[in-house]
């Protein structure tokens, strides 16, 4: 069954960008231009807003990087300090200035991807509330905003500055993630108990679509807000076996499952889950740093409690659930230089930093000196020379290639009986 939702790429087109996409200048050929936000706070916390481009220091894998373009954002104005010089012209050719016909940029661009596919039915109208506390504490006037949903929600809006748009998308939202008990009552493939694979296969691509979109608009600060409670591909294996040989790893290195094979409890079936898990969790964050995005994954369950009896599931189960599931949302944000906002009740505490994070920053840019194009990921290091400052900002990019990751099948999911 074919369904607006799996082809939402049409929905989110370019046309509602097209204004946001700046003028950019043509560079030397073979140069990579990047550019990355930077966050400098001193010991107090308070944003050091008298920086000059002297003061930061920037290495693409241990390499020092020429600083070619300084912006300093500030309370969401603007303060350009250096534009990078344009391309010269050949030889003999006199080209006249170009005129950018975009519109001025103001604000920032916020997504809100709900991964209803990844969240309960009883945790819907907790959802709708947080949403509505992001629009509250979030988004102000001159912000550009979008509401995008992984599943049968069926949630496109926007980009738009209507706020009032963005808050009616909470009636929408409705969860369809499974409860442990429905997990022990699938059948298990290869690829796991039921759709599961799938469905995290299927928030991935929505989300790794929308960054690409995010990839084209230049010169704003862009926050993604995930909402969801995480992933695993194989929940609750203490079930079927005897022991749960991940315990809630970071993925930060996947294929120690392919070569420790004296376990008694090892099996390649669950290292390739865990392999395959992190090679989509990786992709995204490649491509979130690419488009120059930070993440900041929430997780609607706050301070997650004991298990039900009735789902059968003991709680060294789902404590061990719980680690692996909100490990991969601080991968995700982590790895794109945002913050989890897991265990944790107070969601407003914690979105009113996110509100700071985006309000006051540097962009930073500079002219690759690595012309490789088979170095796809290259290592960022930002540093700044005054003492006693903490400096957050993303801590690699990558070169895109050809082609997107695989589209699942266009189905809707349906719940199990």
């Amino acid at each position: 069954m074919k369904s607006s939702k799996w082809a939402f790429t049409s929905a989110f087109c370019l046309l509602p960008f097209a204004f946001l996409i700046a003028q950019q200048p043509a560079f030397r050929a073979g140069v990579t231009m990047v550019t990355t936000d930077v966050i400098v706070r001193d010991d107090k916390g308070q944003f050091v807003s008298n920086l000059t481009k002297d003061d930061f220091l920037v290495l693409e894998d241990g390499q020092p990087q020429r600083v070619e373009s300084f912006v300093l954002v500030q309370g969401g104005r603007t303060f350009t300090m250096l534009t990078p010089p344009e391309a010269a012209a050949p030889d003999g050719l006199v080209l006249p200035r170009r005129r950018s016909t975009a519109a001025p940029a103001a604000g920032r661009v916020l997504l809100i991807l709900v991964d209803d596919l990844h969240f309960e039915p009883e945790l819907s109208p907790h959802v709708r509330r947080l949403l509505q506390t992001i629009i509250d504490t979030l988004v102000h006037e001159g912000d550009m905003a979008a509401v995008v949903s992984t599943g049968p929600s069926f949630i496109e809006v926007g980009p738009t500055y209507d706020r009032k748009l963005v808050a009616e998308a909470a009636n929408k939202i409705r969860g369809s993630g499974y409860v442990p008990s429905e997990i022990f009552k699938m059948m298990e493939g290869s690829q796991g108990p039921g759709d599961i694979r799938n469905r995290a296969q299927l928030a991935f691509y929505t989300a790794y679509s929308m960054l690409s979109e995010l990839e084209k608009v230049a010169n704003q600060r862009k926050a993604v807000l995930y909402i969801s409670t995480g992933y695993d591909f194989d929940p609750f294996v203490e079930g079927r076996t005897s022991s749960d040989r991940i315990m809630g790893g970071r993925f930060s290195d996947p294929t120690r499952f392919l070569v420790d094979q004296t376990n008694p409890y090892f099996t390649s079936a669950r290292a390739t889950a865990d392999v395959d898990l992190f090679r989509l969790l990786r992709e995204l964050t490649l491509s979130a740093n690419r488009a120059n995005a930070t993440v900041y994954t929430i997780d609607p369950r706050g301070l997650a409690g004991v298990m039900d009896a009735g789902q059968s599931v003991d709680q060294s189960s789902w404590r061990s659930y719980i680690q692996k599931t909100t490990a991969s949302l601080k991968y995700l944000a982590e790895e794109t230089g945002g913050f989890p906002i897991v265990d944790t009740n107070d969601f407003a505490a914690a979105l009113k930093r996110v509100d700071a994070e985006t309000s006051d920053y540097y962009v930073i840019g500079f002219a690759s000196t690595n012309a490789d194009p088979m170095k796809r990921t290259r290592l960022l290091d930002v540093k700044v020379t005054r003492p006693g400052v903490v400096v957050s900002s993303r801590r690699a990019y990558s070169l895109k290639t050809e082609g997107t990751p695989p589209k699942p099948a266009p189905q809707k999911p349906v719940k199990q009986p």
